[in-house]
């Protein structure tokens, strides 16, 4: 999916899910108030999310409840600023129970990143 010379978004052939671009990571986020599509990653974390590693189920500190495992996600710090999009790979109540595991596949992290297309 592109807007001019710009993907937003990919559309996955194995399961029509889309994966985001930062530009439809940022448009989402935008779009919808917290904390829709969000989950919310402690400031422990968030430098390294940030940078692109994996998001661990302990550094969860808030998932919206409808999301589901394999959706694409929001990424975000304590104050909603957006630093990463991924795809879940636990339930909104695994990531909130267990301390140990991933919680995301970071595809994208946003802090002191340029542009990805």
């Amino acid at each position: 999916m592109l807007n001019g010379d710009k993907r937003v978004a990919t559309l996955r052939a194995s399961d029509g899910l889309f994966t985001l671009s930062e530009l439809g990571a940022r448009r989402l986020h935008a779009s919808f108030p917290y904390p829709k599509l969000r989950i919310t990653i402690n400031s422990e974390a968030t430098p390294f999310v940030g940078a692109g590693k994996t998001a661990f189920a302990k550094h969860v500190l808030h998932v919206d409840p409808d999301l589901r495992a394999h959706d694409e996600v929001l990424l975000v710090d304590e104050k909603d600023a957006l630093i990463a999009t991924g795809q879940a790979l636990l339930s909104p109540p695994e990531m909130m129970a267990f301390n140990k595991g991933v919680a995301v596949k970071v595809r994208w992290g946003f802090l002191g990143a340029r542009e990805h297309s």
